[in-house]
């Protein structure tokens, strides 16, 4: 019998505010994983997005791809599992699509982006599992309020409407690997031990059914 395939890749995926860093590092200290969390600090366009979206939109999504993409490089490259926070296919299926849907990426530079994206993706692997993570509106702000990202205070209903949109209807269709959906509207994995607790035993029964 040949030998399994070690899981080296767990992603989390997620709006903003669903808690994807709080679970990234709760699971990689519960499991010994490595983590890569989202290059949100370090994003030179962050802030001169939130303020004008039109002008910086197709920068920020070029950053964002090629730092997930060099990510996931590396995991496949070491030996560690790694937990990643947020996937290059959340920022070509739900943050580069809103923004062209929303008039503020050009036809032009969607489709380069999108170009650009098929020729990576077909350099890596998907991840061995992904958890999404499910959040209403209300959880979102509320979490978004809680943590108090001065660039993301402009941020606007409607914006995170659409986006939760896109990300079901990604989900829906997924096929690239395991999938787990867990709901935070019902699970504190942040505040609560025992939803923690309940979390890692879904994601340790996940991970068995793969080895």
């Amino acid at each position: 019998m040949s030998e399994k395939r070690k899981i080296k890749h767990v992603a989390v995926a997620g709006n903003i505010g669903a808690g994807k860093t709080t679970l990234a590092t709760s699971l990689s200290k519960h499991f010994g994983w490595g983590v890569h969390y989202e290059n949100v600090d370090q994003n030179p366009y962050l802030e001169d997005f939130y303020k004008d979206m039109k002008r910086w939109s197709f920068n920020l999504q070029i950053f964002f791809l090629n730092s997930r993409f060099r990510q996931m490089l590396e995991i496949h490259k070491g030996d560690q599992t790694i937990i990643q926070d947020r996937t290059m296919y959340e920022d070509a299926k739900i943050f580069a699509l809103n923004l062209f849907d929303m008039g503020l990426m050009t036809e032009r530079d969607f489709e380069n982006y999108l170009s650009m994206f098929e020729t990576l993706s077909r350099q890596i692997d998907p991840p061995d599992l992904l958890i999404y993570l499910r959040a209403s509106i209300p959880t979102l702000v509320n979490q978004i309020q809680k943590r108090g990202r001065e660039y993301e205070e402009n941020l606007r209903l409607d914006y995170l409407k659409r986006l939760n949109k896109y990300y079901e209807n990604w989900i829906k269709e997924y096929d690239k690997g395991p999938l787990l959906i867990i709901n935070v509207d019902e699970v504190d994995f942040a505040d609560n031990p025992e939803d923690l607790g309940s979390v890692i035993n879904r994601v340790s029964a996940e991970l068995n059914g793969l080895f």
